[in-house]
């Protein structure tokens, strides 16, 4: 799989690694984190997908980085799509016609499904049916 790495870390850019691997992974493949970065919030643990991108300790961003997807300020629709791969229960309650519990369904049906590979995997999800998953679809990208 493919990611990009960037924000505080040695030697940031785009990583080839083998599937499975996790944040933690990606953060040793980028030379490690910068002295001083802050890591509050990263969960290097959780399990990377294709494509995603990792930004560690940039000011403005949240701690999952840009492909968690930043929300605008003031709330509202996020200003870029949201990742349905690394978004938190917070930033997916911001969503239209989101709440916590159905945030919370999202990232369990994420962690029992080893994350989503399109955003017509939402559809899966228990609480999204048509409607809101058309609402929805312009907003967020796996």
């Amino acid at each position: 799989m493919v990611v990009d790495v960037g924000g505080k870390v040695l030697r940031p850019g785009v990583l080839t690694l083998p599937a499975g691997s996790r944040v933690a992974d990606a953060l040793r493949a980028a030379g490690g984190v910068r002295p001083g970065a802050d890591l509050t919030g990263l969960n290097r643990a959780r399990v990377l997908s294709d494509g995603e991108q990792v930004l560690v300790g940039v000011p403005g961003m949240p701690s999952g980085g840009a492909g968690s997807g930043a929300g605008s300020p003031g709330g509202g629709a996020p200003a870029v799509p949201l990742s349905l791969n690394t978004a938190t229960v917070e930033q997916l309650d911001t969503l239209p016609g989101v709440g916590p519990v159905l945030a919370q369904h999202i990232v369990d049906h994420r962690v029992e499904h080893g994350g989503f590979r399109s955003v017509t995997e939402l559809r899966e999800v228990n609480g999204i049916g048509e409607r809101r998953f058309a609402d929805l679809e312009p907003l967020v990208r796996p």
